[in-house]
């Protein structure tokens, strides 16, 4: 893990890549988390992280489903590719002014529901349930999410 400085460097030079996670329900609504970090703090935000250095894909996607849903045993081969998105914020994690953040992010729609028991409270203080149409009509829904139901995703 990069020292704060460092990371901060990279997050001013060079976009970041991450994968986000949209996970339905068997009531037709989709997991959200009221964010507790910035970029997009306060706002309800679909669970995801960033990629590491040297972590293929499908590490990842293990990694982020087990540290953001606590759920082992998510396999990306478990979802299918909504798109590629561009995230663009005017802050940085440590709020630190002057430094934007530029994400690249993969959007991926879990197939199949999952038993969420023990959502962890690290990157979200809270967790809903929301329809497509819900979570597009709530200014409390970060557009960085709002735009995945709004690009035809099936709800």
């Amino acid at each position: 893990m990069l020292p704060i400085e460092q990371f901060l460097q990279t997050i001013d030079a060079t976009p970041l890549v991450a994968i986000d996670l949209i996970v339905p329900n068997e009531n037709g609504g989709y997991l959200l988390g009221h964010r507790v970090n910035k970029p997009a703090q306060g706002f309800w935000f679909v669970p995801g992280g960033r990629i590491r250095k040297n972590e293929r894909l499908d590490e990842a996607f293990r990694r982020i489903a087990r540290d953001e849903l606590g759920h082992t045993g998510v396999e990306r081969a478990d979802a299918d590719l909504v798109g590629v998105y561009e995230h663009l914020y005017d802050d940085n994690v440590s709020g630190h002014p002057g430094i934007s953040t530029h994400y690249v992010v993969l959007g991926y729609k879990l197939r199949r529901p999952l038993k969420l028991d023990n959502l962890p409270n690290t990157q979200h203080t809270a967790y809903r349930w929301a329809t497509g149409e819900e979570i597009l009509a709530d200014s409390g829904v970060h557009l960085n999410t709002r735009v995945y139901f709004g690009d035809g995703l099936q709800r």
